[in-house]
């Protein structure tokens, strides 16, 4: 369950990549990701992250969300753009607002032996660039998405099973 952030040479910025085997069907992890709302459960609470935009919210390519945290005690505003929309198999938000300079978040699922492979893969950068990046953003991604891996394991009851 590794997550690897390194450069991205093409774009600039830097690609957060990370997966992890579910002993779930695809159907049922989907279906749970689809779910906009879920992802308040799998965000730490020291971001104090909130969906804002009215629910339910029906999910499809165009969908616009809009989200409220707290990144180092300062209030944040967040609204993501889903943008391509493939279930079972992957969706991508894209942020429209927020404190990243750019982040497109791709998030995919395929079976694997009666359970499901979920993967992660993020292209961001920051304001500040490569210093910003070392100093703050870095560390503030590898716990959040380690807390969301840790999160999601528990909610699946997942296999110690992983994959890079």
């Amino acid at each position: 369950m590794p997550i690897t952030i390194i450069p991205d040479l093409r774009r600039g910025g830097f690609i957060l990549h990370c997966e992890q085997r579910l002993p779930a069907p695809l159907e049922e992890v989907f279906d749970f990701f689809s779910d906009a709302c879920a992802l308040e459960s799998i965000t730490p609470p020291w971001l104090n992250f909130h969906v804002v935009t009215p629910t339910p919210i029906g999910i499809t390519a165009g969908t616009l969300i809009d989200y409220k945290l707290r990144m180092h005690g300062i209030p944040m505003r967040w609204r993501s753009e889903i943008t391509v929309w493939e279930p079972p198999f992957r969706f991508i938000d894209l942020q429209r607002k927020g404190p990243y300079r750019h982040w497109e978040h791709e998030h995919t699922f395929r079976t694997d032996n009666g359970g499901t492979i979920m993967g992660d893969t993020v292209h961001y950068s920051v304001p500040g660039g490569a210093l910003i990046h070392r100093l703050l953003v870095k560390r503030d991604l590898e716990r959040i998405f380690s807390y969301r891996q840790q999160t999601i394991r528990q909610r699946f009851a997942a296999d110690p099973i992983t994959t890079s």
